[in-house]
C-alpha cells in the first residue's frame, strides 16, 4: 500500500514539474533544503544529539507544524503549538539512541512538495520502562513546504 502511494505520488510531481509549475518563491531550491533537512534530522537522532540539534532541526519546521507517522501520530492537523508539542518530544526522548546511523536514499521534489526516503536504524532504551527497542527500516517522508519551511510532515515505513 505504502509503495503504491508512493510511486503516485512521485508520478504526480513528476508531471507537475513536466508543465512548468515552480515553487512560489524562485530562489528556494527544494534539493538543497532536503539534504539541509535530512541533516539536522540525523543529527537530533544521533547518540551524542543535543538540544541544539534539536532546535537546528525545529528550525526548518513552520511554528504550526503538522505531523503524522503512523501508527504514533495518526492526525496530521496543524495546531499553532505544533513545534512546541515536536519539541517537547524530541526532548522527552533524547539521549536515548544508543545506536544511529540513516543513509539519505533518494529525493523528490515538487511543487511545495519533498519526498525523502532513507534507511535508519536505530538503537535505543525507552525513557518509561526502560526496554532496547531497535528499528531498522525504509522511510519515506513526505514534506509539505510553506514559505520555505516544512509545513506537514507525513511519514512512512514499512
Amino acid at each position: 500500500m505504502n509503495r503504491v502511494l508512493i510511486v503516485l505520488l512521485s508520478f504526480l510531481l513528476s508531471i507537475s514539474n513536466s508543465h512548468g509549475h515552480q515553487n512560489d518563491n524562485k530562489s528556494f531550491n527544494g534539493e538543497q533544503f532536503a539534504k539541509q533537512y535530512f541533516t539536522a534530522w540525523t543529527a537530533s537522532q544521533s547518540i551524542n544529539a543535543t538540544k541544539a540539534d534539536i532546535e537546528n532541526y525545529l528550525a526548518l519546521l513552520t511554528d504550526d507544524i503538522g505531523h503524522q507517522h503512523f501508527p504514533y501520530d495518526v492526525s496530521d492537523e496543524r495546531l499553532a503549538n505544533g513545534k512546541m508539542n515536536m519539541r517537547k518530544g524530541m526532548n522527552y526522548y533524547l539521549a536515548a539512541h544508543t545506536e544511529y546511523r540513516a543513509k539519505l536514499v533518494s529525493i523528490t521534489t515538487g511543487h511545495d512538495v519533498i519526498i525523502l526516503q532513507y534507511d535508519t536504524y536505530a538503537k535505543a532504551t525507552h525513557p518509561d520502562n526502560k526496554r532496547t527497542v531497535v528499528i531498522d527500516q525504509r522511510m519515506t517522508e513526505i514534506l509539505e513546504i510553506e514559505q520555505g519551511k516544512v509545513s506537514v510532515i507525513r511519514k512512512y515505513s514499512q
